[in-house]
């Protein structure tokens, strides 16, 4: 029975669900902690998230460590690096030790979620890796649900200091991490990964929507939950029940939308992607009641699944030695808008919080434009709709 567990499908399901015992307990303490504890403005949460950032933006270095330490050891590495960050959070409440705390933890989760996408690229099948991402995506909601539980009952029944509850988050990771590197042996490659920078001309239309998922994602992780507690007053038990709904309805969604792009495509997936969130950026800009802005930032989560539409469409262009280098290169891409944005808009917000929305709207409009150049059956050779005389190399 054990030996049948230990296969890499498995593998990376206990993997995804190791970083949101982390990231969910930082994330969802993040706004409280640095509002209560270190009297953060607009601006400083803006410099914040941009530097948490910058080891995103310098993923490409992933594919220069290779050279030294295999994906998957260093995938658990990256792990154990993240709940260290996490770990020492609570300790040092200004912005200075924010700043070098969350650095340390951003350089692990951004290696690991490079490694992660480089992994389920290599390991899962083509015709059904959207499926398995789908529950890779609910086993991190799954982790994540624990996460909020955990943080709502050391809150409201324990009543645990901030440092204490980063504590736990952290160390769960690192615990499970260890593990996995003693009870799973390593997994060989099927292609033998080139271990240099890779850039294509041909992957063009994977980079571009990569760098505008990447600027969409920082308007949800950053101004959209600053709103709910700035604007709205939330609390962190309320944060943390938020962000419990978002989960629970991730965990039947994210599969289900795994087998929709399997069905249906990666364009029409995209093309309901950024439909919805035209409409839910234009909502937060609007919106004014916190129960409004509360369905608003759940119906926002749920898109979030359907990216996974644009990892299949690269699995199906790219050739197969490319992908570990390409991992990096492609989140160093999604990172360009992610260094930027923050800190940009961060000084917007003290003057127009609504057109910080609107800024997004007008992005998930580009981006729907470019989902329609997405192929019917993606490939080498038929990348996008436009362009087919774009050179291999």
């Amino acid at each position: 029975m054990l030996q049948r567990l230990r296969r890499p499908e498995v593998l990376l399901l206990i993997l995804a669900a190791s970083m949101p015992l982390s990231f969910a307990v930082w994330n969802t303490l993040l706004n409280n902690f640095v509002i209560a504890k270190a009297s953060f403005t607009g601006v400083d949460i803006g410099l914040l998230q941009s530097v948490r950032e910058i080891p995103g933006f310098l993923a490409f270095t992933v594919i220069f460590v290779l050279l030294l330490i295999r994906e998957q050891r260093l995938a658990l590495l990256s792990l154990i690096v993240t709940g260290i960050g996490v770990m020492l959070t609570g300790f040092f409440p200004s912005l200075t030790g924010l700043l070098l705390t969350t650095l340390l933890m951003s350089i692990g989760f951004h290696f690991y979620e490079t490694l992660q996408t480089s992994l389920a690229l290599q390991w899962f099948p083509k015709q059904t890796s959207a499926i398995w991402m789908g529950r890779m995506a609910a086993a991190g909601s799954f982790a994540a649900l624990v996460a909020y539980a955990l943080v709502w009952c050391l809150i409201n029944l324990v009543d645990l200091d901030y440092s204490w509850i980063y504590l736990v988050g952290g160390g769960a990771t690192i615990v499970i991490a260890l593990s996995a590197w003693i009870l799973f042996p390593q997994f060989p490659q099927r292609h033998c990964q080139r271990k240099h920078l890779v850039l294509r001309k041909r992957y063009w239309l994977y980079y571009v929507l990569t760098m505008m998922g990447g600027a969409r994602r920082q308007i949800f992780i950053v101004f959209a939950g600053f709103l709910m507690v700035e604007k709205f007053g939330y609390s962190v038990s309320e944060i943390a029940a938020l962000y419990t709904v978002n989960h629970l309805l991730n965990l039947y969604i994210a599969p289900k939308i795994g087998q929709f792009i399997v069905r249906f495509g990666e364009r029409r997936i995209l093309t309901l992607e950024y439909i919805g969130l035209i409409l839910v950026f234009a909502g937060y800009a609007l919106v004014e009641s916190a129960m409004l802005a509360a369905a608003l930032y759940i119906i926002d989560h749920l898109f979030f699944s359907m990216a996974i539409a644009i990892k299949t469409y690269f699995q199906k262009i790219v050739d197969e030695r490319d992908i570990a280098a390409s991992a990096g290169v492609s989140f160093t891409i999604n990172h360009i808008a992610a260094v930027i944005i923050p800190v940009l808009f961060g000084l917007l917000w003290l003057t127009s919080p609504s057109m910080v929305f609107l800024a997004g709207s007008f992005m998930a409009l580009i981006s729907l434009g470019l989902a329609q150049l997405v192929p019917e059956q993606p490939g080498p050779g038929n990348e996008a709709r436009v362009g087919h005389a774009v050179s291999a190399t």
